[in-house]
């Protein structure tokens, strides 16, 4: 293109940009950064995301942003994530960034539809700048790996923005990244951590989620973390005969944990009772991977995963809110 053609398109955008066309509402979408004290901020930017205590968790992360958390019930909610949002909420994550926006409860029906909600996430994306996490029980879990899956354009070659508020689908399928300025397409979005409590093969033959049972344990590159918990012989899982680990397809970050044998598989959400425990809250904060259970905590109810899942959560929560307030490299 001659210099002269240049400069004439430039002029030809400047003047879309002033009239207020279509690129013009892109431009001023670009995320603002949120109004946090440059002192919080400064105390963000010396957290080690790999070691965040509780101390950092209440006086420092309860005031950033927080990412957005979907917990998806199983099948057969005789038991919800309701007591697992409890658990959330008691160790110091913001009730609000777990409610679902259409009706403020605090677990999601993993019956929904996975395109529309990576659409809703999308849209939550484009206004916080922090991508969500997903955790989900039973075949929740497996509508957790779905929703990897849409993002990564296995089963849609585009996806449109939903508004979470209705559920109904806006005539786009793209968004302005908030962390860029620049439009992209909801297709290719990222998750930054992922889990599954109890998912397994069974149930998909069951219910005929066929096009789940090739892709259960291979975990896409649009997560960065992703852990699996399995029970040892659990039959509604399907895994008496072994349990087939989750592996990555390419560059995600993949962990398998296996619970102990008496924990039970619907009961798996019930932590809501740990926050107000002295002794396995004090445990539960200082939590690190390979961290032995103490034997007076072995028989509470559900310690191991819930400990496991709120080190990743305070985590990804402290990289997202680093990297949004621009003090890390992450």
């Amino acid at each position: 293109m001659s210099p002269s053609r240049r400069r004439a398109l430039a002029c030809a955008v400047a003047l879309a940009l002033s009239a207020g066309g279509p690129s013009a509402s892109l431009s001023r979408a670009a995320h603002a950064s949120p109004d946090v004290p440059p002192a919080t901020i400064a105390q963000l930017a010396a957290i080690d995301c790999e070691r965040v205590s509780a101390t950092q968790v209440r006086e420092v992360l309860a005031l950033v942003p927080a990412p957005r958390i979907v917990l998806l019930q199983g099948s057969v909610a005789v038991v919800t994530m309701e007591p697992f949002a409890q658990f959330l909420i008691g160790m110091g994550y913001p009730e609000e960034r777990l409610r679902n926006p259409a009706d403020g409860s605090s677990t999601y029906d993993s019956f929904a539809d996975s395109a529309a909600l990576a659409g809703a996430l999308a849209f939550d994306y484009e206004r916080t700048g922090l991508e969500p996490m997903l955790i989900g029980h039973s075949q929740g879990g497996m509508l957790a790996i779905r929703v990897l899956y849409e993002f990564a354009g296995e089963f849609h070659r585009s996806l449109p923005v939903v508004d979470p508020r209705t559920g109904v689908a806006q005539p786009r399928t793209t968004i302005v990244d908030p962390r860029t300025g620049g439009e992209r397409a909801v297709v290719g979005l990222h998750v930054a951590y992922a889990a599954a409590l109890a998912t397994g093969w069974l149930p998909r033959v069951l219910l005929g989620q066929w096009s789940m049972l090739p892709r259960l344990r291979k975990i896409p590159d649009t997560v960065t973390e992703f852990t699996g918990f399995d029970i040892p012989n659990d039959p509604i899982a399907g895994n008496l005969l072994g349990i087939t680990p989750y592996e990555p397809t390419g560059s995600a970050r993949v962990r398998n944990v296996l619970l102990p044998a008496t924990y039970s598989h619907v009961a798996l959400p019930l932590a809501d009772h740990l926050p107000g425990n002295p002794a396995a809250r004090e445990w539960i904060d200082g939590w690190h991977p390979g961290a032995a259970l103490p034997d007076d905590l072995a028989d509470l109810r559900n310690i191991v995963h819930a400990s496991d899942i709120w080190n990743s959560v305070r985590r990804h929560w402290c990289i997202q809110a680093q990297r949004l307030l621009k003090v890390s490299s992450y």
